[in-house]
């Protein structure tokens, strides 16, 4: 499968994202469309052995729209002039109408005032009432102004399908040309005893308020991509690169993998690399959400768009373009901001079908009215204020606005979410599973104990020490680096290993010159018919002190014990205590021995321990964990698993919810739903709580757009009349209508105050 990015044209409301996401969805080969209205733009997977990306646009084209592919360097680059062009002209267009329109309906309101009020008003001029000087005022606001309008309907009708478009130029071609009719006519109505009223201002003003709604919807829709706009804003635009022994100012396009780059204090880091001379400080707030400056020495890797505070150093190119960590970034975040949350299904069903129910209410309040009334001037009001104050678009910004502000806000704080999909699912969370090395420890163990069974004499702990470290250097695992680093710093010589082999989760062994040395746990040595009664008092010792224990052994027998500690990040214990405090129950998930991994669980404050766990086995704890929700009544259990390495991904990817930590490998965060990028271990507990808020701010939008739909169209339809003899003008329905988008964004809008701290 194939994934495709559309940019869509010629949308103006959620009707038209449902008609869109249906069409692309028809096409064979098309696995599944997502359509943002909010963002417009669709998210297309295909076969691209059964359709191409020509056919996903005719048949949108077909359907009155446009789709134009996204390229990636374009999603990451953002809007480009094109883009910027044609927002700015149609906003001068819509201000040029709004001003027509405008002026325009405040003549026709005053005109209308004596018929609205029943009043004798002198002070308005005489000519102001006359019907043919309305229609001339309200020609140009019908089909200039509302000429979008009547474009999206007719679309609409050639497709066979209704929109918004459609309700509005229903409601105000049915003002005006009753007004028409009444205009050319007035004995027609004279001769049946009712008065020949007309009702401009109805369609001037409509139009009028539902332009400025959508000129006040389309300003805060714009808000909610504000996140991406910063995140493209961090980046530097030049580079300073030393080629042939010279500083070269070079913008960022061109700097190329492994040049070389000269970084000054206060200046932007432009690129991603890796630090070869000088340190420095650097801040990485704007990435990673962390205040405090981090300290980078020969080795680090820096990150494009942080800015460097104190020193100068010097650092070769490791990605560019589209592989920066900025640049994943972005992409990420415009990935989940296209995506679809499973709350969002109702609202589509819902708007599937609205629009046609809204013409079968407004067809039959005319009906009725008419029929109980008799009078054609009084069954047209009604049916105008129900098709005028019915708004899909509410029900359509509803989620997409949400999820993009709650996303983005993630992103700025180095809370990366994958899809809608898993932010919805974070409120949910029950259980949380901590890996140990590299999740609630810093991942960069160090060798503390060393004993051998022949002592210290004539140096026998240094050549143990090389046999060891000799075969450790073949292994990525954290405990191998923790010995050679021990070995290089005790200046002892490592030589080749041969016939290397590794046994996950369990330890390695090859050929050290003549010897064959075996590196391992205690329960991988009895099985492999090792004697293990030496050393019973230190390894217990040290494993009770929260230490890593492995064994060495050459040529089929132990021959010392290596004690290893892992310190505690420092705010572990407080990320733990604060997860209790949400109520979730913490459990820690580790392939290290039972003794230490309990030792590092009390101190952290974690009651349940799963120990002695190997990699293949951790996807297989965290599915018997989600079992439990089912033997209580088939309640689920929904459960997070938190984690840094290689072996950590099937337990991500088993998970409810994978959370992966920033610092650790890339297999990991490909595998994880949330991607912390600090590393901070606080970030779940804000990802959690920035989850709550937003599917809280989602259900509140929600509930107004129905609320919004469910009372104003009966009370458009008139049925409070008969009770209280109100009925409700179309003018107030246009204005209700307008506005009930705008109030959906707006209050999405408010997530942007979400508070990551404390």
């Amino acid at each position: 499968m194939d994934t495709i990015t559309l940019k869509l044209g010629g949308m103006s409301c959620a009707s038209c994202a449902n008609s869109i996401e249906k069409t692309i969805n028809s096409v064979p080969g098309v696995s599944e469309c997502n359509v943002n209205f909010s963002s417009e733009q669709a998210t297309v997977q295909y076969n691209p052995q059964k359709t191409d990306i020509k056919i996903i646009q005719h048949v949108v084209d077909a359907a009155g729209y446009s789709a134009t592919p996204l390229k990636q360097q374009e999603m990451i680059a953002g809007e480009d002039d094109g883009d910027i062009a044609a927002r700015k002209a149609e906003y001068r267009n819509l201000i040029r109408k709004l001003i027509v329109g405008g002026l325009i309906s405040a003549l026709l309101i005053i005109g209308a005032l004596p018929m609205m009020t029943g009043l004798e008003l002198s002070f308005i001029p005489v000519w102001l009432h006359n019907p043919w000087l309305q229609l001339v005022l309200t020609t140009p606001v019908q089909f200039w102004c509302g000429y979008r309008f009547y474009t999206g309907a007719w679309k609409a009708l050639k497709r066979h399908g209704a929109t918004m478009d459609t309700l509005i130029a229903l409601g105000t071609s049915a003002a005006f040309f009753y007004s028409l009719f009444a205009t050319i006519f007035p004995d027609f109505f004279i001769n049946q005893g009712l008065m020949p009223f007309v009702y401009y201002e109805t369609a001037a003003v409509v139009i009028t308020l539902i332009l400025l709604g959508q000129l006040f919807e389309n300003r805060a829709k714009g808000q909610t991509s504000e996140a991406i706009r910063k995140l493209i804003g961090l980046q530097a635009r030049d580079a300073r690169v030393i080629r042939d022994g010279k500083e070269v100012d070079t913008p960022i396009q061109e700097v190329e993998l492994d040049d070389l780059i000269l970084v000054r204090p206060g200046e932007k880091i432009p690129v991603d690399g890796e630090v070869i001379e000088g340190s420095s400080t650097i801040d990485e707030a704007m990435v990673t959400g962390e205040s405090v400056p981090v300290k980078k020495q020969p080795g680090d890797e820096v990150i494009g768009a942080t800015i460097n505070k104190t020193g100068s150093f010097k650092f070769r190119v490791t990605r560019v373009g589209s592989d920066t960590v900025l640049s994943q970034i972005v992409q990420l975040v415009r990935q989940a901001q296209g995506s679809k949350a499973p709350i969002q299904r109702l609202a589509d069903r819902v708007t599937g079908w609205f629009v046609p129910i809204v013409i079968a209410i407004a067809i039959s309040t005319f009906v009725i009215w008419f029929n109980f009334m008799g009078n054609i001037s009084l069954a047209l009001l009604p049916t105008v204020g129900v098709l005028i104050i019915a708004c899909p678009c509410a029900l359509g910004l509803a989620t997409p606005t949400s999820v993009m502000v709650g996303t983005g806000k993630g992103a700025e704080n180095g809370i990366l979410i994958k899809d809608a999909q898993s932010l919805e699912l974070a409120h949910k969370i029950q259980t949380i599973v901590l890996d140990k090395t590299g999740t609630l420890t810093e991942g960069k163990p160090t060798v503390t104990n060393f004993v051998t069974v022949d002592g210290t004499a004539n140096k026998n702990e240094f050549k143990l020490i090389g046999l060891a470290a000799s075969l450790e250097r073949n292994s990525e695992h954290p405990l191998a680096e923790a010995v050679v680093r021990y070995a290089e710093s005790q200046e002892v010589e490592l030589i080749n290993a041969r016939d290397f082999e590794a046994f996950v989760g369990s330890g390695i062994q090859g050929y050290v010159s003549d010897k064959f040395v075996q590196i391992g746990t205690k329960r991988w040595f009895s099985e492999i018919g090792i004697n293990t009664n030496l050393f019973s008092e230190q390894k217990d010792s040290w494993e009770s002190q929260g230490k890593t224990v492995i064994w060495i052994a050459v040529d089929g027998k132990v021959e010392g014990l290596m004690g290893i500690a892992d310190t505690l990040k420092p705010i572990s214990t407080e990320a733990v205590r604060v997860m209790h405090k949400l109520g979730l129950e913490v459990v820690m998930l580790t392939g290290d021995n039972r003794p230490t991994a309990e030792a590092i669980a009390e101190e952290v404050g974690i009651e349940r321990v799963f120990a002695e766990v190997r990699p293949e086995q951790k996807a297989a704890v965290v599915k018997s964990l989600q079992a439990e929700g089912i033997k209580r009544k088939s309640v689920v259990k929904i459960i997070a698993m938190v984690g840094d390495g290689i072996n950590d991904a099937p337990a991500l990817a088993q998970a409810d919810v994978g959370i992966a930590i920033g610092t650790g490998t890339d297999v990991a965060i490909a595998a994880s739903d949330i991607t912390l990028i600090s590393g901070d271990l606080r970030s779940i507990v804000t990802a959690i709580k920035l989850s709550r808020a937003t599917i809280g701010n989602i259900r509140q939008n929600l509930f107004f757009a129905f609320f919004y739909n469910v009372l104003g169209i009966p009370i458009a339809a008139g049925i409070l009349f008969p009770i209280f003899g109100w009925l409700l003008n179309p003018i107030i329905a246009g204005g209700a209508m307008a506005f009930s988008s705008v109030s959906v964004v707006t209050n999405a809008l408010r997530l942007r105050n979400f508070q990551f701290k404390g």
